[in-house]
């Protein structure tokens, strides 16, 4: 049963997310559940602050409600298709004209007009473009990742496993949609330069309709504290030693294992370093248990027991202070689009070593706001990690400069703020064009 969407004065704004637990208290480490959902989730609430309504459309499945209100301008709807199991990411696409579907008659319910819609990832853009014909509303496409950038990557990487790889993850299907999607919705927000060139040399969409604006962090939450608050944070938590800490789902490209090889170069450098891995959700699904279960064998064969700390899950509410009590942050992605616990670590002032296979390390000075190494490079990301450990002049460096970075670039409201403004430029450049809303956005030039 339907619950009636009051009505309201105030523009609105649709922002899609089919895959994973969207939720106003989402279990961020669930299958599919991590920095998108926390991205669209954040954004969504800076949009409503900057005068909008925002409605977050996703799948429902299981046994969620069909709203879930977050505060009083922004609220999660969720749609059915595909039955009421969990789907993974991958293969979602081939339910969604049922949740296109779904979705329109719900909005034709209720009246619902929309400025934009916003997708996120290529399944829900996927759905979106279908959705905005249907409404003749502009869709804005945000990607995070792409299935190109991924496959080139991971192939490369371990081309003896390039047909498990397609069967796992869909590529063919995914690139080629990725592709009609890119060329036909009216902008592109791609979230790092690599990011920007990739979606149109490889992609061939128009230079004209992609812009790159980054992930953001919420800075009411995270920020610097004093040298006695963070002690007593990390006697709280129960920290000893210098720590090394890695934080995110349980997933290999996160690279996990490739910072357990880098760590076993550590302790005989820096005697009580101990690495942390706060890694994988409140609950485990079979994937998720067998890595873990792979990791505690890397770990016991490299003789790291005593060393690998595996802290599990870390509640939304402790994540702040467990970046602010770790001595250095490490992000060991295999492939990242952006890296948002760098984000978030970099500005609770903790200093950090990113990975280059992602779009964050070119936004940063290596030695001013982070260090970076190739996570494929175990020396490399070892001893970069024994730097910061070892050198208090540097370690200082990186937490102070780090924070002011992450201020300066990646709070919320800047991002949301550049997204109205880039809707608003368009819409304004039609304007004087005598265009419409069907044709190409241009720069009125």
């Amino acid at each position: 049963m339907s619950v009636l969407i009051p009505e309201s004065l105030l523009p609105r704004i649709g922002m899609i997310s089919t895959h994973g637990y969207v939720a106003a208290e989402p279990p961020l480490g669930a299958a599919d559940t991590g920095g998108q959902v926390v991205f669209v989730l954040e954004l969504s609430k800076k949009l409503a602050q900057l005068g909008f309504e925002v409605d977050i459309w996703t799948r429902r499945f299981e046994d969620q409600p069909e709203i879930d209100v977050i505060n009083e301008r922004v609220r999660v709807i969720r749609v059915p298709c595909g039955g009421r199991n969990f789907l993974p990411k991958e293969y979602l696409v081939n339910h969604l004209s049922e949740w296109s579907e779904h979705a329109l008659r719900f909005i034709k319910k209720h009246r619902l007009t929309y400025q934009f819609l916003n997708s996120h990832y290529w399944d829900a853009g996927v759905a979106t473009q279908r959705l905005a014909e249907a409404l003749d509303v502009p869709h804005v496409h945000t990607p995070h990742s792409l299935g190109l950038w991924k496959k080139q990557l991971m192939e490369r990487d371990f081309p003896e496993d390039a047909a498990k790889f397609e069967r796992e993850y869909n590529f063919t299907q995914r690139i080629n949609e990725e592709t009609m999607l890119f060329r036909t919705c009216k902008e592109v927000i791609a979230t790092t330069p690599d990011q920007l060139d990739m979606i149109v040399k490889d992609y061939g969409a128009p230079s004209e309709q992609v812009t790159m604006i980054p992930p953001g962090y919420d800075d009411h939450r995270f920020f610097s504290i004093s040298g006695a608050t963070r002690q007593a944070m990390r006697t709280r938590l129960g920290f000893e030693g210098k720590v090394v800490l890695a934080i995110g789902r349980l997933a290999r490209n996160k690279g996990y294992d490739l910072l357990v090889d880098a760590f076993s170069l550590v302790p005989s450098r820096i005697p009580d370093a101990y690495l942390h891995l706060a890694v994988g959700g409140a609950q485990l699904n079979a994937d998720e248990q067998t890595i873990l279960d792979e990791l505690k064998a890397q770990v016991a064969r490299l003789g790291l027991t005593d060393r690998v700390k595996f802290s599990g899950f870390v509640a939304d509410a402790e994540l702040a202070d467990y970046y602010r009590a770790a001595d250095v942050f490490v992000l060991s992605s295999r492939y990242e689009p952006f890296g948002m616990t760098a984000i978030e670590a970099m500005a609770c002032g903790t200093p950090t070593v990113i990975t280059t296979h992602g779009g964050l390390f070119r936004a940063v000075t290596f030695g001013r706001h982070a260090l970076y190494a190739d996570s494929f490079d175990k020396e490399d990301l070892g001893i970069s990690i024994v730097k910061v450990l070892r050198h208090p002049r540097l370690s200082h460096r990186l937490g102070r400069m780090g924070a002011h970075k992450a201020r300066s670039l990646f709070t919320w409201t800047g991002i949301a703020q550049q997204l109205v403004s880039l809707i608003e430029e368009r819409a304004t450049a039609l304007a004087f064009t005598d265009n419409e809303w069907d044709e190409p956005w241009n720069d009125g030039d």
